[in-house]
């Protein structure tokens, strides 16, 4: 194999490839990165055996094809260093040669049969949801998920394809995202009943093949796996085992007190008073009362801070404690100036904040 490509292009779609090769050695052979030259393209596969993407890639001239194995660490590096515009890489199961117009740099090879597939998308069954919209709603869901949980099936993004609608659904116990979207059905794909948890790393490494807003995604739920389709990639990933929470059942069923916010003020506010807390006492403490509300923190060591922030709101007056931190992560993901409504029982039971008819965001009040 041997291919003429522009440096810049090339590095930028190793640094994507490289999300799926393992960061502990599972397999020597998975440290690298399978590059398939055919006439008319360039693809990249890279694996774990849970997470696997197959990447095009834009710009290269396939002058011999062919098929090559190259350590994603060293050419990563080579990328990175080299200072050439263009470079060619010429390789095959013995060796490989990297030459820019400076420099030039020779590595053993391994033979790509070894290497293991990643599938590419061939269903017939599938819903398809434009880039930009699906880019929003895993923002929106992915900082909520679980780093670890051995009860639940929480480190992931739980999806449901419900007709022609798209749902994202991440808890980690303590909060609660949930959006929607439309999305196109091809064939009878339905996920009801059915529990699809993505892993948060193979929902990263969608996210970053979401370039071009208009662009259609394919996405099809199988038992044990998934697969996405963007223009130019196929992701493949493992579904997390396991049992996912009734999260519906989370939702307040009372009547509740509204009261009207806009994300860019209230995010402000809610930096300011967590200045002062500290590892001891992560807590803010808000008091919602007619025309304002006050945010209030008081670290053992650090001080106490004080924020006043107006309102339009002519309720009754409602103290309530959260951890900022988990206020922060959702206002970090909105626009500034959307408008959120905030839905509260009392200062005991849980807060539900709703942005626009398609995003719930449920947070557990501190004690």
């Amino acid at each position: 194999m041997k291919v003429r490509c522009h440096r810049e292009g090339l590095l930028s779609a190793v640094q994507l490839a490289s999300v799926a090769v393992p960061s502990r050695d599972l397999k020597p052979i998975l440290q690298n990165i399978k590059v398939i030259g055919d006439t008319d393209r360039c693809t990249l596969l890279a694996t774990d055996l849970e997470l696997g993407t197959r990447l095009e890639v834009l710009g290269i001239q396939v002058e011999e094809p062919g098929e090559a194995l190259l350590p994603s660490g060293r050419l990563l590096a080579i990328l990175r260093e080299a200072p050439d515009e263009e470079m060619v890489i010429d390789a095959d199961p013995n060796a490989c040669t990297i030459r820019g117009e400076h420099n030039e740099f020779e590595m053993g090879g391994e033979d790509p049969a070894e290497f293991p597939d990643v599938p590419a998308f061939s269903e017939e069954t599938y819903h398809e949801l434009s880039a930009g919209m699906l880019r929003e709603m895993i923002r929106r869901t992915i900082f909520a998920a679980a780093a670890e949980n051995p009860r639940y099936a929480l480190t992931g993004v739980l999806w449901e394809l419900d007709g022609e609608t798209a749902r994202l659904i991440a808890t980690d116990g303590r909060r609660l995202a949930v959006t929607e979207g439309k999305a196109g059905c091809h064939g009878a794909q339905d996920t009801r009943g059915q529990t699809h948890v993505v892993p948060t790393k193979a929902m990263q490494l969608l996210e970053r093949n979401l370039q071009d807003d208009e662009e259609q995604v394919r996405v099809s739920l199988r038992p044990n796996d998934a697969l996405f389709k963007t223009g130019r990639a196929v992701i493949y990933s493992r579904l997390v085992e396991g049992r996912y929470p009734p999260y519906r059942e989370v939702f307040p069923k009372k009547q509740t007190v509204k009261i009207p916010l806009v994300v860019g003020p209230f995010y402000a506010a809610v930096r300011q008073a967590a200045i002062m807390t500290d590892d001891e006492s992560k807590k803010v403490v808000f008091t919602f009362d007619k025309k304002k509300v006050t945010l209030q923190a008081q670290g053992q060591k650090t001080g106490r801070s004080k924020v006043e922030m107006p309102l339009d709101y002519e309720g009754k007056s409602i103290k309530i404690a959260f951890d900022p931190k988990f206020l922060a992560d959702m206002l970090r993901v909105l626009d500034a100036d959307e408008a959120l409504t905030l839905e509260l029982i009392d200062g005991n039971s849980v807060a539900l904040f709703r942005c626009g008819d398609n995003y719930s965001y449920i947070v557990m009040p501190l004690s």
